[in-house]
């Protein structure tokens, strides 16, 4: 028997299995070169389960009734979650000053907004946009609701939890900091007039059972999650997003992400500072992307 921190030796062919069956799950690809990693990584669970081989294990993730609680525990200890309050400035800059004006415009009737942040971690991106909204000052009798959903649960506990260290205010403005955090200790609590504008969700993207669940949303940011997928896991989710978001809403995606050749259901929208993708309305024409 092996002893529990002995690293696992992972044979090619059931690497790849093991790769392919994670992809299937969740859309998260690893390629060739990953083979050491998830032998490196995985071996603790082989352990955990009292099995002798990778090979064994790939059994117990096809045939247990545990198969899906298991891969659910690979997928937090594969991904790295970074992130950090007001990323990527320029696009929630256009958020702030050329998306919230238009949304107050064109949903004034209902008063009612709905924001996913798909691919949260650990919540400072959807506690961003609850600030940026607190901070336009317009939709304060409006119904907000900002969804955060993540595929590992340890992120999603912190996120909960709304507690940071100060290396999630990287580029955070100290306004922000003094205006809606407490500090303790060294740490800094999310204010509660934020939260409870906030909800997250332990949410599968390709999963299209319970993204059904999400109903329709007006906004959807999901940055710098699917350079994590391979070709055809994108072209899912970015379809569960077109079927997810409202008429004219809006696609908010990393600066290092496109759509070309994988959806031609958004149009590329060109604001001050950044770019941002749209779905058409039905009276509309185009419905091209970028070329």
């Amino acid at each position: 028997m092996f002893k529990n921190d002995e690293v696992i030796y992972l044979p090619e062919e059931v690497f790849r299995l093991i790769r392919d069956l994670i992809r299937d799950y969740c859309g998260i690809y690893f390629d060739d070169g990953s083979r050491h990693l998830l032998e490196k990584r995985l071996s603790r669970r082989v352990h955990n389960h009292h099995l002798n081989s990778f090979r064994d294990y790939f059994r117990y993730l096809l045939y247990d009734r545990n198969s899906e609680e298991e891969l659910t525990s690979i997928v937090d200890i594969l991904t790295v979650n970074e992130t950090y309050f007001f990323r990527e400035k320029n696009q929630l800059k256009t958020f702030s000053e050329e998306l919230l004006p238009d949304l107050l415009e064109t949903k004034k009737d209902k008063k009612r907004l709905r924001i996913w942040s798909a691919g949260c971690s650990t919540g400072e991106e959807p506690y961003t946009i609850a600030m940026l909204i607190l901070e336009n000052g317009f939709f304060h009798d409006w119904y907000i609701e900002i969804l955060g959903s993540d595929i590992n649960q340890r992120v999603l506990h912190v996120a909960r939890s709304g507690v940071y260290r100060k290396n999630s205010f990287r580029t955070t403005e100290q306004f922000f900091i003094d205006k809606y955090f407490i500090e303790q200790n060294g740490l800094f609590r999310i204010a509660d007039n934020v939260k409870q504008y906030v909800n997250f969700n332990l949410l599968n993207l390709l999963d299209p059972y319970k993204v059904k669940l999400v109903g329709k949303m007006d906004v959807i940011f999901c940055r710098n999650v699917l350079i994590y997928f391979d070709l055809l896991s994108r072209k899912k989710v970015v379809g569960t997003f077109s079927e997810r978001l409202a008429e004219g809403g809006y696609l908010l995606l990393g600066h290092a992400e496109s759509l070309m050749n994988i959806s031609t259901a958004f149009t590329l929208k060109h604001f001050q500072y950044d770019m941002l993708y749209q779905k058409p309305k039905k009276k509309g024409i185009l419905t091209d992307v970028e070329n």
